[in-house]
């Protein structure tokens, strides 16, 4: 991942606020030039720094208003075929490897409590799960946000 500059900064947090912001637009409040903002935005998203655009559909908007985390135990010998298998669930919306006893937390959506239960039950018979544990998410406190970080600069 590249390093963001001061520059970077200004367009990011721009965008952060509406991610729909065009390039011609974020140059002229920036006082840059539409090639150099340009060039930015596209240096960003080759370097990984961007999040791909489909993290800002909300799931709910989708028929799946229902979240959870999953913890997952596996046999380490078939993390890859676990990996794998939990990539082929669409409701397996983020797949972490954590530190601690959780060999791999996810963050899954779905229609309902009985839509839930059918998601976990499809985790639970991936290749190499052993065991799993699900939390429901009652509701979002904080939403997914950068603006504090990229106003503390480094």
């Amino acid at each position: 991942m590249s390093v963001i500059d001061a520059t970077d900064r200004r367009i990011l947090h721009l965008l952060d606020q509406d991610a729909r912001m065009p390039t011609a637009m974020i140059a002229t409040k920036l006082g840059l030039a539409r090639g150099t903002v340009q060039a930015r935005l596209e240096k960003l998203r080759d370097s990984g720094a961007l999040r791909l655009h489909s993290s800002r559909v909300a799931p709910a908007a989708l028929g799946r208003p229902v979240a959870a985390s999953v913890q997952v135990e596996l046999d380490q010998h078939l993390i890859g075929d676990a990996i794998a298998a939990l990539a082929g669930i669409p409701e397996v919306l983020e797949c972490f490897a954590p530190a601690g006893s959780t060999d791999l937390l996810l963050r899954v959506v779905a229609r309902d409590p009985d839509d839930l239960y059918r998601v976990s039950e499809e985790i639970r018979l991936c290749p190499g799960i052993t065991r799993t544990s699900t939390s429901l998410f009652l509701r979002e406190v904080i939403p997914y946000r950068v603006t504090g970080l990229l106003d503390a600069g480094n």
